[in-house]
């Protein structure tokens, strides 16, 4: 699913932390109401959070469980030739099946049906 984000009119992109903390920090326009966060700041460490040697501990046995199952792969015989091709054609196949999609639902449109409706007559699977 694509994701539509839209810029607030006559405002530029902003990018990087050095803007979003001048967005936070407090230039309010005259009338209007101060910046309001959507969801709550995160708790400092130390009150209900993981120390941050924590997560360095739980991300090197991470790192050291990928490196396990790489050299598993490679054992049984994979290589990254091989995983590259099939990302590949895992795109193709999706950007073939977006068009067809999309064609389908114009066909459906003009008929005035809906696109589970021309499944059958295609011969296509729902859970396709």
């Amino acid at each position: 699913m694509l994701r539509r984000f839209v810029r607030p009119r006559g405002r530029p992109w902003r990018q990087g932390c050095a803007s979003t903390s001048r967005s936070l920090g407090g230039s309010r326009r005259s009338g209007g109401a101060g910046f309001r966060p959507p969801l709550p700041a995160a708790p400092p460490h130390g009150a209900g959070g993981e120390a941050p040697c924590d997560d360095i501990g739980a991300l090197k046995e991470k790192d050291r469980a990928l490196d396990r199952e790489i050299a598993q792969l490679l054992s049984e015989g994979y290589s990254v030739e091989e995983l590259e091709k099939h990302i590949s054609l895992l795109h193709e196949y999706n950007e073939i099946k977006d068009a067809g999609q999309m064609l389908l639902g114009k066909l459906a449109v003009i008929r005035g049906v809906t696109t589970k409706q021309l499944y059958p007559e295609y011969d296509l699977e729902l859970n396709d």
